[in-house]
């Protein structure tokens, strides 16, 4: 007895649609007592009995005294001549004709042997054209064919499509049951008596190994399309050889269940005593020149092995074995150049230090000036033993700048500027502050974009337009909603039990009660489960749950056994009929289990319930809107109602919905107001420290700047409403991240300018107007600030051309706001720095700056100017430290190592961005993806997409597409089977699913049961079907209604085995709408409904049309990518060998394409962000040798940063990259104005060093450094990790490596390598004024 499971799969689900037939052939589980039936059929059948019943008891009288006097391996009946005959010879048969049925209805061969029989010619063209091998005489009456053939008809569509496989499978049910030699081969073991009637109840089948390897071999391979799944895997429950092939084909099936009606025993040797001789009919290889195979279905095929193309091999990285020690290239390749630059700079400092250490003289220490060190020593140093009258006759000698054209232009510009502004603040405080207000009125059309597919995916990438063509030709991918229940890990063992146990089935029954109960409202409607779900024939809900093994009804757990049913069905979820799911179709443990390796489902620790629901392309439709409303009912009662009843059952619950992460997307937006409002809290705290003077107890009231620092804080959320306000009147959406860290990135970046503005004006003579303090700081820091803030400017605008929507709006808004905050610095700030200096001269309180307090006669601090602590630490301990050989010979060779192995580790970071940073940590999303990458076992669907396919007769595409019989060796379909056979490196799992296959199957004539028409050529079902039968208690019995069904077609009618182009398209749409059944498993209906475009394939092109396969299980984000990759990699290079446009199509493809480049898109925009730094830094300076060093140290610093990233398991993607571009703006503070200083201070390198890190050292550490710092130390106690990994962590790490290379490694850069001066000695006679700038 054999019994099959056809099935057939809706789109993108491992479910399948399943019908199971039992061939009736006989079978036996055990060996038992070998009894011999031989009876000559003569006279009338009842006498025949009768001495029959009379002999069977005295056999039972001497079978113990046989057993005693012979040790045969047979026993044998009595003849009714009571003489032994010829039972096991040519001629004979072991069982002729239908003696009776069991209850279930299953027809019982008679165990009387007989000499075979010759058949009509009507029932002999019959037998040979199923059974070739079989001619003369038969061992099998017209009502044993008719069962043979309606038996074996069911199993012709899952192997058709190899012919080799079909023939030998053909071939060893044709001998069982109408081999003229049968008792040859056959020997019927055991008897049952059935009504009145003796009937076979086991039997052995002598067979040689080599017939059963041939079969095996043949069959092994071949696909059943529909279910992704070879055939084998339905007709011998996955067997691994012949011999367990042949145990399933011989099970004895239960009365009510599929299966044999009596036992097979299949034998390779006969005893020599019994005459026996095993079948040995020949086999056909799968590679047979007349019945060979595809190379899907046969891929050791000679010709599929010399045809296939090379496996794709997964690039690996360049490494070298050192010993035990394998390293990159890369690795290896600066460690050497380190060394080679160590060797260099230790030569170079060595030969540097004895020319240092010789006698040289001290003139011209000003390059570039004639006797500039004479005039530069008498001006400076007034050496005494000089005559006055000397003295008198050289020119009056003072320092000047030669500046460029352009900072001459900025010089005069803020020199007049800053006077003007000292005289008219409130004119500039009030007009740039109405320009700001005016931009903020574009905050009324203010909208925040929170769709995924929308803030990051670009209108025009490739994966969005393939997307949409899959929606609109094919059909959208539908909604999931999931649970995910697990045992909680044995504190002892850390193992988790395991999950199936009754308790925890039936408590999975009661939740799945209440998610049928659930009845959210939407528009006044009452939406359910039943009314959004995927059907995929029409009626039962496609739910993955291992309760379909009980049909979903918590009724039949009893009735069908239990657990012990469970575990029976993950053997034969494809075969047997109670394991059948409620929509008719097997379900794969591996799809609602998890937790268990290999196949040992019974070890499984979570049950994982998957509810499919429909999906639209119009997001703004009902259904879609029903689904989202159904979505929420549905977590709310997952958090409210399943969470604690789960736990207190010792269980886990991790759970989600379609909308679920747009949801809590949402939610972040509130998650971190606290955290976010208590940073700027601090950092304004600190502001208004750092802008006041060193603290005093006498004026503490006058000195301090906390209405000015609060002012400044005003005046950068005006940048950022301004920005919003232009960008939304324009129609541009925002994002949550804009509304989160620009304001926070913008009051980091312009606390700096506040703090450096501020330092400025204190460090102008008290003696000077306060117009001229203003005028002369402005003209002293306004390039630099200049330059630093176009520079960011800049840098932020490069991010714009980042695909991503939510990076590239991002980085305009925050360009945008940075250009409107320096703006303001300028101008309003500047303006608030005249008022509050004012107010201090005027002896007024700060904050409440009406109060004026008595003017004291001691000195209350204002007019005195100190130096602060950092600055007198930057001029005695900072820089005379840098100053020291063997302290720039060590910053030298640290920070080149730093950047040496950044560049190695750089090849580690990986792309991608963990859903679970993006999700505030207390969301329920974080165990649910926690949950998922441990427990699911199988990998999400992919579709190889089909364009313009031309099935015309005239077009050799069908052979070029599909895998069965006759098909190109090279067809996409075979091409993918090769692909499944190397999943490391192709990430694809199985062979597709081919509607193309099955289809060409479907009309096939060997497959009489599947493509069939009536007299009036209109579309007959199979016999299985309404109208074909009557349905009765459940049952369809043959009503006579289709007796006149013809098939299709006959094979003439065919060319070469394929349909004309009208066949193809009148057949077509009967296919698709053709329900799977019993007698034909290849119907399309359910399976391929939404894998065809019908529209306009009259013209014999089928505009879309799609194969269904898995990828591998993805874990992690790089396997997301490596596969999306591989996927386009293998559809380009099979497109272009067929010259037929194919695109591989999964959900995830639209988020993941970004990564597919992520590097190049990195590399390019930090290329041009720091090009545009280098640029203006030229432009402004005119200086290749200083735009160049400020090049040197902004790229080392992006690349420490990298460095850092992928130490801290940083991953590359569309924010980091934002950050990295970022970067460069931030940075280039920490170098333009320490730069600046140094260009403009006078004497040597080292002079001008220390000179530089006096006057904007402390600026740079206590207005840029820590005012960062302590901004971003407050983003750590952050709820989101998003935060906490991509603005926390590489914030910080770029405050500390700025810092380090701006106020270390730059000096010591400076003081070895740095600009000539642009400070000039300038001769000054009194009646002839100066020409050049002045200071």
């Amino acid at each position: 007895m054999v019994y099959f499971s056809y099935a057939v799969s809706n789109k993108g689900m491992r479910c399948t649609y399943s019908t199971t037939t039992k061939f009736d052939l006989g079978t036996t589980e055990e060996e038992q007592e070998e009894v011999e039936v031989h009876s000559l059929i003569s006279g009338k059948m009842l006498y025949a009995r009768m001495r029959l019943l009379v002999l069977l008891l005295v056999l039972l009288m001497v079978l113990p005294f046989i057993a005693d006097a012979e040790r045969s391996d047979l026993r044998f009946l009595l003849t009714s001549n009571g003489t032994l005959g010829q039972k096991h010879s040519e001629g004979y048969c072991a069982m002729y004709d239908i003696c009776g049925n069991r209850t279930d209805g299953k027809a019982l061969n008679c165990p009387f042997g007989s000499l075979s029989v010759k058949p009509d010619d009507l029932l002999s063209s019959k037998i040979q054209s199923l059974c070739p091998t079989i001619t003369g005489n038969v061992c099998c009456t017209e009502a044993q064919f008719e069962t043979l053939r309606s038996q074996v008809q069911q199993a012709i569509p899952l192997l058709v499509g190899c012919p080799a496989c079909l023939r030998n499978f053909l071939n060893l049910f044709c001998e069982l049951s109408c081999s003229p030699n049968q008792s040859q081969f056959i020997n019927v073991t055991s008897v049952d008596k059935t009504a009145s009637n003796l009937t076979v109840g086991g039997i052995d089948f002598f067979i040689t190994d080599n017939f059963g390897e041939g079969m095996f071999d043949s069959c092994k391979d071949v696909k059943f399309g529909s279910s992704n799944m070879r055939a084998i895997e339905l007709i011998g429950a996955g067997a691994e050889n012949f011999t367990d092939w042949y145990k399933f084909l011989g099970l004895r099936a239960a009365l009510g269940s599929p299966g044999s009606p009596y036992a097979i025993n299949f034998r390779s040797t006969a005893p020599d005593s019994s005459g026996m001789i095993p079948m040995n009919v020949s086999t056909y290889s799968c590679g047979d020149a007349l019945l060979g195979c595809s190379c899907g279905d046969c891929p050791a095929s000679p010709i599929c092995s010399a045809s296939a193309s090379p496996a794709p091999q997964r690039k690996g990285s360049c490494s070298v074995r050192i010993g035990s020690i394998k390293a990159k290239c890369i690795e290896v390749s600066v460690a050497i150049f380190y060394i080679v630059l160590v060797s260099v700079l230790l030569g170079w400092g060595f030969c540097h230090r004895k020319k240092e250490t010789a006698p040289v003289s001290r003139t011209n220490p000003l390059v570039g000036v004639t006797n500039v060190g004479v005039l530069r020593h008498v001006n400076s140093q007034k050496d005494e033993n000089i005559p006055v009258q000397m003295l008198e006759d050289v020119p009056q000698i003072t320092n000047g700048v030669q500046l460029s054209i352009v900072q001459g232009f900025l010089a005069k510009f803020y020199r007049k500027y800053g006077t003007w502004v000292a005289r008219n603040p409130i004119v500039v405080l009030c007009s740039s502050s109405a320009i700001v207000l005016v931009l903020c009125l574009g905050l009324i059309r203010f909208q925040v974009e929170t769709r995924p597919e929308k803030l990051w995916v670009g209108p025009g990438s490739r994966a969005a337009e393939e997307k949409q063509f899959f929606d609109s030709h094919l059909a959208p991918f539908y909604r999931i909603e999931q649970l995910i229940i697990a045992t909680i890990p044995d504190t002892v063992h850390g193992k988790p039990p395991s999950i199936l146990t009754e308790n925890n089935i039936k408590l999975l029954f009661d939740i799945q009660k209440k998610v049928d109960a659930i009845q959210a409202n939407y528009s006044g409607s009452v939406v359910s489960l039943t009314d959004i779900c995927v059907k995929p024939l029409g009626q039962d809900c496609a739910t993955q749950s291992v309760l379909q093994y009980f049909k979903m009804k918590s009724e039949n757990y009893d009735s069908f056994g239990g657990i012990e049913h469970v575990e029976y069905c993950f053997q034969q979820y494809t075969s047997a009929d109670t394991c059948m799911t409620a929509f008719k179709a097997p379900l794969d443990p591996s799809t609602s289990l998890g937790g268990f390796s290999g196949n040992n489902y019974s070890e499984a620790s979570a049950f994982i319930v998957t509810y499919p629901v429909n999906n639209v392309v119009d997001e703004e439709g009902n259904d879609t809107k029903k689904a989202v409303a159904w979505e929420k009912a549905f977590v709310q009662l997952a958090k409210e109602e399943l969470l604690p009843l789960v736990q207190s059952k010792n269980l886990r619950l991790a759970f989600s919905s379609e909308s679920s992460i747009e949801e809590e997307l949402k939610r972040e937006s509130t998650a971190d107001v606290i955290t976010i409002l208590i940073s700027y809290l601090v950092m304004f705290a600190y502001i208004s420290l750092a802008l006041g003077d060193t603290p005093q107890c006498t004026s503490f009231y006058i000195s301090s700047k906390v209405l000015l620092g609060l002012s400044g804080v005003m005046l950068v959320f005006l940048s950022v409403l301004g920005s919003v306000g232009f960008f939304s009147a324009v129609g541009v959406k925002s994002t949550l991240i804009i509304m989160e860290v620009i304001p926070f990135l913008v009051l980091a970046v312009g606390v700096d300018n506040m703090c450096i503005l501020v330092h400025a004006v204190k460090r102008q003579p008290l003696e000077l107007p306060l117009e001229g303090r203003i005028s002369n700081a402005l003209v002293e820091v306004g390039p630099s600030i200049t330059l630093a803030s176009l520079s960011e400017v800049l840098a932020f605008a490069v991010g714009s051309f980042i695909p991503m929507p939510a990076c590239r709006v991002f980085s305009m808004f925050a360009a945008l706001a940075v250009l409107l905050d320096f703006l303001l610095q300028v101008t309003a700030f500047v303006a608030l720095i005249v008022f509050d200096f004012l107010r201090a001269e005027d002896n007024r309180i700060d904050c409440f700056p009406c109060i004026k307090l008595p003017d004291p006669n001691t000195d209350n601090g204002v007019n005195q100017r100190k130096p602060g602590l950092l600055a007198r630490y930057m001029k005695d301990i900072h820089a005379p430290i840098l100053k020291l050989w063997g302290v720039k010979v060590v910053v030298i060779a640290v920070f080149s190592a730093f950047v040496l192995a950044s560049i190695a580790l750089c090849t580690r970071i990986e792309p991608g961005l963990e859903q679970q940073i993006v999700l505030p940590r207390d969301s329920y999303l974080q165990d649910y993806f926690k949950d998922l990458s441990e427990y699911l076992r199988i990998g999400p669907p992919l579709y190889f997409v089909v364009k313009n396919y031309n099935f015309s007769s005239e077009s050799r595409q069908t052979n070029q597409l599909c895998s069965i019989s006759q098909c190109n060796s090279d067809s996409l379909l075979n091409e993918i089977a090769r692909a499944s056979s190397v999943p490391d490196t192709s990430y694809i799992a199985k062979p597709a699913a081919s509607w193309l296959d099955d289809f060409l199957v479907w009309l096939s004539p060997e497959a009489f049961g599947c493509c069939r028409k009536y007299t009036n050529d209109s579309y007959c079902p199979p016999d299985d079907q309404p109208p074909c039968c009557s349905v009765t208690n459940g049952a369809c019995s043959p009503n006579g209604v289709c007796k006149d069904c013809t098939t299709c077609f006959r094979q003439s009618d065919l060319q070469n085995a394929r349909p004309s182009t009208t066949q193809f398209r009148e057949k077509l749409p009967w296919f698709l709408n053709a329900l799977p059944s019993a007698d034909c498993a290849k119907g399309g209906h359910g399976a391929y409904t939404s894998s065809v475009e019908l529209k306009g394939y009259e013209d014999g092109i089928i505009q879309a049309s799609s194969f269904r396969t898995y990828h591998t299980p993805l874990n992690k984000q790089v396997d997301y990518v490596h596969s999306m990759r591989a996927a386009r990699d293998f559809s380009s290079r099979v497109s272009d060998s067929l010259k037929i446009e194919i695109f591989p199509y999964a959900v995830f493809y639209i988020f993941f394409e970004q990564y597919l480049n992520i590097w190049r898109t990195a590399l390019i925009n930090l290329v041009i962000a720091i090009g545009a730094v280098f640029v203006v830094c030229l432009v402004i300076t005119c200086s290749l040798w200083t735009s160049a060093i400020i090049l040197l140290v902004l790229a080392m610093i992006v690349v420490d940063l990298m460095g850092i990233m992928a130490i801290l398991n940083i991953q590359l993607n569309a924010v980091s990259v934002v950050n990295l571009v970022m970067s460069v703006g931030i940075a280039v503070e920490f170098c333009v104005h320490i730069t600046h200083a140094f260009l403009v201070s006078s004497g040597d390198r080292n002079q001008r060093m220390k000179d530089a890190l006096t006057t904007m050292g402390a600026s740079v550490f206590s207005g840029i450094t820590l005012t960062k710092l302590v901004g971003v130390l407050v983003l750590g106690f952050s709820r989101t990790e998003v935060f906490v990994v991509y603005y926390f962590k590489m914030y910080l790490a770029l405050v500390f490596l700025g810092f380090l290379h701006g106020l270390v490694f730059l000096p010591v850069l400076l003081s070895l390598f740095g600009p000539p001066s642009r400070c000039v000695l300038i001769e000054k006679q009194e009646d002839r004024p100066s020409t050049s700038s002045q200071i």
